[in-house]
This record gives structure tokens, C-alpha cells and sequence, in this order.
């Protein structure tokens, strides 16, 4: 985005990255390394954890392990260390440098999977399950940094695109691991080996990797450690419930774990129980959800025009509930046969819609889980949001582990492994209808997005002149009912809008400019108090460090005196919507900074 004249000094600009896309982020040492230490970690707990699966499934015959439970037993595992020590994370990376955090968990995971390593040698499970555990330990270490570090060395702009890396290379880690584990692990005569010298080299390559990550310094250094993990959780969890926004993301991101929780610890049964396939049949149903996700996830930078768009989150769960359920019925009903191979399966037509639904389904939960991400990385104060994070993992974990309690006592009471798949699907829609009622912004910015999207070709320019935080009024032209709706789509931040009184009477507009508390103002020769209650509150939202949007008209000399008056610094950026009269369909130019007429 660019502006036609130099910027005065009184609006800063955010630097716009010179690179063209997120891709580009991986040619950069503040990313790069990072990146591929966290690939290579999750790539290590997805061999040793999958592979772990398959041979409780179907190698060894554990009576105390029933196969149905193995893929819920172990991921119970993996994930009880979030649940018991995410606290303590968090308050490490918060006092420390996250690079030497790193470090020290890439050390503790080539000792954990020397261990592991003579576990699959000999057959040992109930060492692998304490591995799986530490493993777990070692991944919640790591988590709070993963999230922290990477608003310290990205921009906003960068931040959905970041993210968006981070969360595909995570899932094409998980995909990687998976496949590697489930085809090592089936080798004939030598496949626990080949596994065991698979993890310890890949927990050696993460350490070589995290060795090139730059020192990133502490946010909060003076920070005194509380190694009570009870009252530390508490603690974390009320610090993240201030910003109510941010704790609803936290429960949204956490119900995304449940619900692909779900469908990851079913992949094996589902194989070999529904679908009738192999072990490489469960490894290609991995590789479509995975893909999916990926995908997903590199969609958000591009949709969100690399801003962090939180208005696909809607259109996430959308998706999600949809495609379980169709999920449901693509999956029932299938004959039974003898266990296929991977030819066999994928010569079968009715076995396309299935992996078509797992990829769609998939695909939405990455547009859904990566805004959600970004928006508390953006909104969480520095100084505590590794905390946050922490907090974010707990209820990940306590989420997850329900989510394996839930899936068992189904299984064990009867239910087929596609109802369960269609009660997830239901269930998803219940709670995203619950989240987008109790944060309104979801909503708003869902349907800016659509409109900015399907209605009007939509084009921004100089949005970078709209500072990223801080006290500011938008001052912009007026042109027709949706004005606020597309500036809501160009904003990267909620707007609060000063409105003329008589637009809250409009159908539908009315309701959703009072969801987005929009400030009514009566003309003061009608209603003088009414008035000067309306110049207030929009003071009172430069007070608070707020974005405020006014239109001809409204009084902006007078919400200036007030603010001064509460000491409040406030930049006022003009604003210019151009091509919007005319067609309904008509393209609109939004152009943002200190020269914004209009142009035709």
C-alpha cells in the first residue's frame, strides 16, 4: 500500500514488509531457524507417537491396551504434561530469552527419545508411555515460546502470515512424522530399530537447528517464578479472563483441539474398522487432513490481506460442521471386505468423498485456528503473553483430554466411529454459535469480510497510515449505508463508530451497528444532551487507547477538546471511499493517510 505524499510526523507508519509473501519469511534468520526447529519437533513426536500407535494396534497384543483405546491412551498421555505444567512455561519464557528456552528443551528431547530409542528396541510399552509423557513434558515447554516469540520478530502485517507458516509446517510436520513412523515401522524384521534411530536423529537435527536461532530478549526479566503449578494456573487463567476478546479466542482455539483431537485419534480405527484399509491406508488419511490444514492456514494471509482477519473464524466453523457431517454419511454404510491396501482403497470411488470431506473439513479448521491465534499474540500485552499462551495451552489440554474421555465412553457405550464424527460436527456448531454471541466482533467482521469480499471488489490503499495501537480518530467520507461495514473489512483493528441517530432504525443495519456498539448522535439543536453524551463516550473510547471512525458532520474539534482534557495523545487519520455510488457490484477504493481525496 502505498500514499501519495509523505507522511506527516504526527502519523507513524508501520513498516510494510518488503517481502511479497509469508514464504519469503523462511529466507530470514529471525524466522527461519525457528521455524524448522519446531518442524523438526513436531515431525519427532508424530514418529514416535504414531508409530507407538500402530504397533499397539496391530503388531503386539497388549491385553491391559485394547486397540480401540491405544490412539486415546496415548494422546491422553501426551498431553497431560499441558495440563500439569503450562504454568511453569509460561512464566519461564516470560522471564527469559526464548532462544536459550529452546535450547534447553532440545536437549531434554534427544534424552528423552535415547530412551524411547531403547523402548521400541525391546518391545517395551509401558516405557514408551512414559516417554510419550516426558514427550508431552518437552512439548509443553515449548509451546508458550512458539506463540511468544514470534509477535517479538514479526510485524502485524507479518503476524497471519507467520502464524499461517507455523501452523502448516506444524500440521506437514505432523503429516511427515506420521507417514515416516507408520512406514518405518512396518518394515520388515528391522522396523523398531529403524524407528528408534528415526527419533534420536531427528531430536539431533532440531538441536543443530535451534543453535542458529537468534537471542530474543525477555519480556518480563524480573519476573518472580511461583513453581506452584495450582495457584500458577489459577493465576494464568484469571490474567487471560481480564480481556474478555482474548479468553473467549483462548476457549475457541482450545474447542478446535477438541474437535480435531476427535478426528486424529480415530485415524487408525477409523482404517481398519470402518474403511477396511491398512496401515498405510491410516497414513493417507493423515496425509489428507494435513494437507488440509496446511492449506488452510496459508489461505488466511491472502484472505485477511495480511492483516489479522478475524472474520474467517465464522466462516471456519462453518466448514467444520458442515464437512463432519457430511463426513458422517460418506462414511457409513460401507460394505465390509477383507483389510486393503492402499491401491485397493484408493481405487474404490466411495472412498473419494470421504477424503474429500477429511481435506474440506480440515481446510476450514485452518482458517478458523490461525486469526484466533494471531488476534491473542496482537491483543495479549507483551510483558504476559507467554502466560497467556500458557493459559491457552491448559485449556487446550483440558479440552483435549475430555475429548478422549468423551470419545471413549462413546466407543465403549456402542457408538460407531462415524457418529461420533457426526456428534463432533453438531456439537461444533452449537459452540461457534455460542462464541460468535458472546464476541460480537467475530460476527462484524465476518460479515465486513463478505461483504468486502462478494459484494464490492475491494481495494485499500495506505492502510498502513492506521496505527496498530494507541488513541486514534478515522475521519472519512460518507457515501452510502455500508460505509462502516467496509471500513470494518480495511481496519485491522475494531472500529468504534460515531453514527447519526436515524441509521439505528435501518433493518438489520440497525442491529449490527448496535453489536458493534456504535455511538448514536442526535444533531444538538434536536437534543443537546443527548448530544453531549455522544461526544463523551467517543472520548471516552480514545481514553480507553481505542480506534474511533466519524463521518461529516460530527463534531470532531469537540471529542478532540475532551481527549485533551484526559490527556489522551490522539492521531487523526483522514480516510476517502471513492467508486462506491453506482452499481451495486460497484469496485470501491478505500485510500487512507494524509492525502485522500478521492481518486476517479
Amino acid at each position: 500500500m502505498t500514499s501519495d505524499s509523505a507522511t506527516p510526523a504526527a502519523v507513524p507508519v508501520v513498516s510494510v514488509p518488503s517481502h511479497p509473501n509469508q514464504f519469503a519469511l523462511l529466507r530470514q534468520r529471525r524466522f527461519a531457524p525457528f521455524f524448522w526447529t519446531q518442524f523438526a519437533g513436531a515431525a519427532n513426536d508424530n514418529l514416535f507417537k504414531f508409530a507407538f500407535t500402530v504397533i499397539v494396534t496391530y503388531q503386539l497384543s497388549v491385553s491391559w491396551l485394547p486397540p480401540a483405546m491405544a490412539g486415546l491412551t496415548i494422546g491422553a498421555l501426551f498431553i497431560l504434561p499441558f495440563l500439569l505444567f503450562s504454568a511453569t512455561a509460561g512464566q519461564l519464557t516470560d522471564k527469559y530469552d526464548k532462544a536459550l528456552i529452546i535450547r534447553f528443551v532440545k536437549n531434554l528431547e534427544i534424552a528423552i527419545m535415547a530412551m524411547g530409542a531403547y523402548g521400541f528396541m525391546n518391545d517395551q510399552v509401558v516405557l514408551l508411555l512414559l516417554c510419550t509423557f516426558l514427550m508431552g513434558v518437552h512439548s509443553t515447554l515449548f509451546g508458550p515460546v512458539k506463540f511468544a516469540l514470534l509477535p517479538q520478530v514479526l510485524s502485524e502485517r507479518e503476524l497471519t502470515g507467520g502464524n499461517g507458516m507455523v501452523e502448516m509446517g506444524t500440521f506437514v510436520a505432523i503429516l511427515m512424522g506420521n507417514v515416516v513412523g507408520g512406514l518405518l515401522v512396518s518394515l520388515p524384521g528391522v522396523g523398531h530399530e529403524t524407528v528408534a534411530i528415526a527419533c534420536v536423529a531427528m531430536a539431533l537435527v532440531g538441536r543443530v537447528l535451534a543453535g542458529y536461532i537468534p537471542k530474543t530478549p525477555a519480556t518480563d526479566p524480573g519476573l518472580a517464578i511461583n513453581w506452584n503449578p495450582i495457584t500458577e494456573t489459577l493465576r494464568n487463567l484469571k490474567l487471560a479472563h481480564g480481556n474478555r476478546v482474548v479468553f473467549r479466542s483462548l476457549l475457541g482455539i482450545s474447542w478446535m483441539w477438541f474437535f480435531g483431537a476427535v478426528f486424529l485419534s480415530q485415524f487408525p480405527s477409523l482404517a481398519k474398522d470402518v474403511l477396511h484399509g491398512n496401515e498405510q491406508v491410516a497414513s493417507l488419511l493423515l496425509v489428507v487432513f494435513s494437507i488440509g490444514i496446511g492449506t488452510g492456514s496459508l489461505l488466511c494471509e491472502v484472505m485477511g490481506r495480511r492483516h489479522v482477519e478475524i472474520g474467517l473464524v465464522p466462516l471456519g466453523a462453518i466448514g467444520m460442521s458442515v464437512f463432519a457431517v457430511d463426513l458422517y454419511f460418506s462414511s457409513s454404510g460401507l460394505p465390509a471386505s477383507d483389510i486393503m491396501g492402499l491401491a485397493t482403497f484408493v481405487a474404490k470411488p466411495a472412498h473419494w468423498r470421504v477424503m474429500a470431506d477429511l481435506a474440506l473439513l480440515s481446510l476450514f479448521a485452518g482458517l478458523y485456528s490461525v486469526p484466533m491465534y494471531a488476534l491473542i499474540q496482537l491483543r495479549s500485552p507483551a510483558t504476559h503473553r507467554a502466560r497467556i499462551i500458557a493459559a491457552n495451552n491448559i485449556l487446550n489440554a483440558l479440552f483435549m483430554v475430555g475429548s478422549s474421555l468423551i470419545a471413549g465412553v462413546l466407543l465403549q457405550s456402542g457408538y460407531s466411529i462415524p457418529q461420533i464424527f457426526l456428534l463432533t460436527g453438531l456439537a461444533n456448531a452449537v459452540v461457534a454459535f455460542y462464541i460468535f454471541l458472546v464476541v460480537p466482533e467475530y460476527l462484524l467482521r465476518f460479515v465486513a469480510w463478505v461483504l468486502s469480499q462478494c459484494i464490492y471488489r475491494f481495494k485499500v490503499r495506505g492502510d498502513e497510515h492506521i496505527p496498530t495501537e494507541g488513541a486514534a480518530i478515522l475521519v472519512c467520507n460518507h457515501v452510502g449505508l455500508t460505509d462502516a461495514v467496509l471500513l470494518m473489512a480495511a481496519s485491522p483493528r475494531p472500529i468504534r463508530f460515531v453514527m447519526d441517530h436515524q441509521i439505528f432504525k435501518v433493518p438489520v443495519l440497525g442491529w449490527l451497528f448496535r453489536l458493534a456498539q456504535s455511538i448514536p448522535i442526535t444533531p444538538r439543536t434536536q437534543d443537546p444532551q443527548a448530544y453531549e453524551a455522544a461526544l463523551d463516550a467517543a472520548a471516552q473510547v480514545l481514553a480507553e487507547g481505542g480506534l474511533l471512525c466519524i463521518f461529516p458532520g460530527v463534531n470532531i474539534m469537540g471529542i478532540l477538546e475532551r481527549s485533551d482534557q484526559q490527556g489522551t495523545a490522539t492521531q487523526v487519520v483522514p480516510m476517502a471511499l471513492s467508486r462506491l455510488s453506482g452499481s451495486f457490484f460497484s469496485r470501491v477504493r478505500l485510500n487512507v493517510g494524509p492525502t485522500s481525496a478521492p481518486q476517479e
